[in-house]
């Protein structure tokens, strides 16, 4: 009999290791093909085809929360250039990457009486009492990475919120490691939890990595993007001295924390193409492209479309003037490394699919 019991208890035993390495094998197989697919190119558009034709004469006001950070700058770009083609006037005020910068940049948009105010890599919910005010003056707002769901947030008055489903941008960085580790990354993650979309992002990439039971998150890092030059280098040797070889990984909710990573890294004696592998989960900036391309202590982005996306604000503004409700358009996952980077505007050190979004977009408003 005890043998018996023995013999099962191995027999169990052994069927719990074959199927945790099933499912394991079974997230790697997902994580590589999750990747695969959001690693093509863009060249379709899958956005709206119809909409009202351009109001006249609307100033807006883009008030920016960093227009240090690539991507806030990016989407001003964008903003600006289709303001121009549908006849608006374009004005951006710096928030310069503080909660009271951001709060007086959006009571100077108040006090200009603009027909809208874009609010820029803010967090809405903080600047909720500003919002308050521009909404009482029947301004309407919008916002670009103003939280962290795409669609109207009406607790905070934006008519719409421009962004790619930030849980979809953290899980596919977070599969990405799973999948170039064959399921054995050990992770640091990188977040800002001044922000709700970047703290969303950052918790989400982490969940993501449990999955994993070969990976392991070695460390959650809630640093503020505000000080990533004077944080980050200090805090990479920091982290190269605790974890040393276990860290393999870096998951980033921005590329910005990458900017200043690489000289403490450098100096290690670490290659720009080995470990720790840093993966970001946007925006896509120009620096981030050019460390990619280098093969530079950064292996991937998962970018937004930044300039199609100051379109979409402009094309959302235009509904919101002619009192339809928003597109409904929320932008594909895309994800950047040196082997595509030559993808989908690369070339000019920036996400920029090439589905044709202006004309499209001229086409609806009848420019």
């Amino acid at each position: 009999m005890n043998r018996f019991l023995m013999t099962t208890a191995a027999v169990l035993a052994s069927m719990l290791v074959n199927y945790s390495t099933a499912s394991a094998d079974a997230l790697v197989d997902e994580a590589k093909a999750k990747v695969a697919a959001a690693s093509q190119k863009v060249d379709k558009w899958d956005g709206p085809t119809s909409g009202p034709k351009a109001a006249a004469s609307k100033t807006i006001v883009y008030v920016a929360g960093d227009m240090r950070n690539g991507g806030i700058l990016g989407v001003s770009d964008g903003i600006k250039e289709a303001a121009a083609v549908i006849g608006w006037n374009y004005r951006a005020i710096d928030g310069q990457g503080t909660v009271s910068g951001q709060a007086a940049g959006l009571a100077q948009a108040v006090a200009l009486k603009p027909d809208a105010i874009i609010v820029g890599g803010s967090d809405a919910v903080q600047q909720k009492a500003a919002l308050e005010a521009a909404a009482k003056q029947g301004i309407i707002i919008a916002g670009w990475h103003a939280g962290p769901i795409p669609g109207p947030m009406e607790d905070a008055h934006l008519f719409v919120n421009v962004t790619t489903n930030a849980m979809d941008v953290a899980e596919i960085a977070a599969m990405k490691a799973i999948a170039d580790s064959d399921g054995k990354a050990g992770v640091v993650i990188f977040a800002d939890s001044a922000y709700a979309i970047a703290i969303a992002k950052g918790r989400a990439m982490e969940a993501v990595i449990k999955k994993c039971s070969g990976c392991k998150v070695l460390e959650f890092q809630d640093t503020p993007l505000a000080d990533t030059s004077t944080r980050v280098p200090q805090l990479t040797t920091t982290m190269l001295q605790k974890f040393g070889t276990k860290w393999t990984y870096s998951l980033a909710i921005n590329d910005l924390y990458y900017d200043f990573m690489g000289p403490s890294l450098s100096s290690a004696g670490l290659k720009g193409d080995g470990a720790p592998f840093n993966i970001s989960g946007g925006d896509g900036s120009e620096s981030a492209y050019q460390r990619i391309r280098s093969g530079q202590y950064q292996a991937a982005t998962v970018p937004e479309p930044l300039t199609m996306q100051g379109w979409q604000v402009v094309d959302e503004l235009n509904r919101a003037f002619n009192k339809q409700p928003w597109s409904g358009y929320i932008p594909a996952i895309h994800l950047v490394t040196k082997d595509n980077i030559a993808f989908d505007g690369g070339d000019k050190n920036v996400f920029d699919p090439g589905n044709g979004y202006r004309d499209e977009y001229r086409k609806i408003w009848g420019k």
